[in-house]
């Protein structure tokens, strides 16, 4: 019997626990936020990844594990795989999804902001993009969880090129 999640339930959980964390409860401290949606992230990864490889041999080297996370992994929790995946065989990868499922309902309006004062922001930032990158330290947690399970340390961060395109580039610790 396989079980699943309806793609609505988890796209509410991610939404919900983005408002909460960034909206009530760290407020103030976006960057204490970030941390602790990666955290959650990185145990829902962790865990998954023992259902997912329970019975696989253990990934002989990296690349071998970032395979599996574009195709079976991608494939079990998005219905799709990475579209596209680079590596300079230097322990960096970046795996890129087109239409990168829980981005696919965001917009962001291109019409300049008044600016504010925002200590966290880099220049030409908006505060929309800030909004959305809060969506993107759930999956990269669960990337970090899931390699960090395989015995694979690094630092996993996202980049939104144009919406919903996502690339999740992976730095792999010596």
């Amino acid at each position: 019997m396989v079980r699943e999640v309806a793609e609505s339930c988890v796209d509410t959980m991610l939404m919900e626990m983005v408002a909460m964390y960034s909206g009530r409860f760290y407020a103030n401290k976006p960057e204490l936020a970030a941390r602790r949606i990666e955290a959650i992230g990185y145990q829902v990864g962790h865990q998954l990844s023992e259902r997912y490889t329970m019975e696989r041999p253990r990934f002989s080297d990296h690349l071998e594990a970032i395979k599996f996370i574009c195709k079976d992994f991608w494939s079990e929790v998005f219905k799709k795989q990475i579209d596209n995946l680079k590596t300079n065989h230097r322990g960096t990868f970046v795996l890129q999804d087109n239409k990168f499922r829980w981005l696919s309902r965001v917009s962001i309006d291109p019409s300049p902001e008044k600016e504010t004062e925002d200590p966290l922001s880099t220049p030409g930032e908006s505060k929309a993009a800030q909004a959305v990158s809060m969506y993107l330290y759930f999956p990269c947690g669960i990337i970090r969880g899931v390699l960090s399970n395989l015995g694979i340390p690094c630092a996993v961060s996202a980049d939104i090129s144009s919406l919903p395109t996502c690339s999740f580039v992976i730095r792999v610790k010596a």
